[in-house]
């Protein structure tokens, strides 16, 4: 890149979003107004008296780039679709722990193919799985505390 030119995400996306930024921050009325008329957004009286900023902030941009669309639509497109995912990987999905997909209940077995058709008819099994992680820390154990 030559001296003075910035990348193309930098100009249409990065200096758009630190123009906002600096206005609210500044408390510029008239380009915030300009901002929020030419996006065609709708932000309340209430949030744009308030005396943080933050609080104007976020109700632009919570109009104006809502993260739940943002995530959706990112999920929607990078996650693959459960109808390619591969029988081995379905047998590691139903097997707890060291158990191995022989050793379960062949009632259980019978639902890896209802599994991998993803199927919504009325007659099909209805299969749900949880997955729950979340940090703790190593004190907080069972085993690591003293008795």
């Amino acid at each position: 890149q030559s001296k003075g030119k910035k990348p193309l995400f930098v100009q249409l996306v990065l200096d758009n979003i630190w123009s906002l930024y600096e206005a609210v921050m500044k408390r510029d009325k008239e380009k915030i107004e300009k901002i929020v008329t030419s996006l065609g957004l709708r932000i309340g009286a209430r949030e744009s008296r308030h005396a943080d900023p933050k609080v104007q902030l976020n109700a632009i941009c919570s109009q104006w780039l809502p993260i739940s669309h943002a995530v959706l639509s990112m999920v929607c497109n990078k996650i693959p679709s459960p109808l390619d995912i591969a029988a081995e990987r379905v047998e590691k999905l139903m097997c707890v722990g060291s158990r191995t997909f022989d050793s379960l209940p062949p009632e259980t077995q019978e639902l890896k193919s209802a599994f991998m058709k993803c199927s919504s008819e009325e007659t099909a099994p209805v299969i749900v799985f949880v997955s729950k992680m979340f940090p703790v820390d190593a004190k907080a154990l069972p085993q690591n505390k003293p008795r």
